[in-house]
């Protein structure tokens, strides 16, 4: 641990000229006397670091001196090789530059660790993408990128959802997030945390004014909280419905977030978990669904008879309303 600790010293050292005692001694977790026993013993092993007192002190390697050792184990190793799909830095015109720094962090890497994380690239793949996505609107995110970096504030033109027309908002922004395979904008209006989904961004302009984030925030914190908001949102229209079960498994997966589970075993239901008592696969799992709105229930008309709304009475109502009009549209077709 006190090997760890002492490499840890010295990469974090390398990266600035001087860091107080106090700030390392946060982030390895040690007190602050630990942390100037640690610069007497790399001292003590050859390594030019001194401590600086009084206010403005702290700790500080010779000008000059580097070290090529990267220190990391083999799990570490395989931790950077384990690649996300090429399309989150494709978006943002990273994948060149990505399969760049592979090569040269492969051929940093201590021998004895390449073949584990050589091994992990080739075997390991994280795609953020979900199935059956379709195609996306076009959005300029190498753009949005590089003003994002620029820590100016963006005017922006944005269209919101159902919307044809663009408003236009003046943002400080976070940084960008990739949630599921879409890219947002995290940023602050009028001092409020917001979300702007990426490829509905027509427009983004760098302002001369510098960014006016509040203070003490980074992205995660700010990510965090706007999605603890978008999941803790109440209301919405709970639907019941019941699921032959061998579709069960493809109606989750599509309906995604908006699937709550299997539906409370009704009085005289031994199974517990939301099926009727006969089996194989014609068998009937009730289950509930949770839509923002009634018209959203539409989404289950793609399941055709292996799915079955129970209630509320405007879902049901929603549906026969839509599939009049369908029946009304292709009885030509019948006759």
């Amino acid at each position: 641990m006190k090997f760890d600790r002492l490499l840890s010293t010295l990469l974090l050292l390398q990266q600035r000229d001087l860091i107080p005692a106090t700030e390392l001694a946060e982030r390895l977790e040690v007190s602050v006397r630990t942390v100037y026993r640690d610069v007497e013993a790399l001292s003590a092993a050859g390594v030019p670091v001194y401590a600086e007192r009084g206010k403005y002190g702290g700790i500080r390697l010779l000008p000059g001196f580097r070290t090529d050792m990267t220190g990391l184990t083999t799990d570490e190793a395989r931790a950077l090789f384990v690649l996300v799909g090429e399309s989150a830095h494709s978006a943002l015109g990273l994948d060149r530059a990505l399969g760049s720094a592979l090569r040269k962090m492969m051929a940093a890497l201590p021998a004895p660790h390449r073949p584990a994380a050589e091994l992990s690239s080739r075997r390991v793949l994280i795609d953020p993408d979900r199935w059956l996505a379709g195609p996306r609107d076009e959005s300029d995110l190498e753009a949005l990128h590089t003003a994002v970096l620029a820590d100016r504030r963006l005017r922006i033109g944005y269209r919101h959802s159902g919307s044809t027309t663009r408003n236009f908002y003046t943002v400080d922004p976070y940084g960008l997030v990739s949630k599921a395979g879409t890219w947002y904008l995290v940023a602050d209006h009028d001092g409020r945390p917001r979300l702007f989904r990426a490829e509905r961004i027509s427009a983004a302009t760098v302002t001369a004014e510098p960014v006016r984030r509040r203070e003490g925030l980074e992205l995660a914190q700010v990510w965090k909280e706007l999605r603890q908001e978008v999941e803790g949102r109440s209301g919405g229209t709970r639907v019941t419905v019941r699921v032959r079960r061998h579709r069960l498994d493809m109606v989750r997966r599509i309906t995604g977030a908006h699937f709550l589970g299997p539906a409370s075993p009704a009085s005289g239901d031994d199974t517990g978990d939301g099926s009727d008592p006969d089996s194989g696969d014609d068998a009937w799992v009730t289950a509930e669904l949770m839509y923002p709105v009634p018209a959203a229930v539409r989404q289950l008309l793609q399941f055709g008879t292996d799915v079955e709304v129970l209630g509320p009475p405007e879902a049901l109502r929603e549906l026969a309303r839509v599939l009049a009009g369908l029946s009304s549209l292709y009885q030509p077709c019948a006759d």
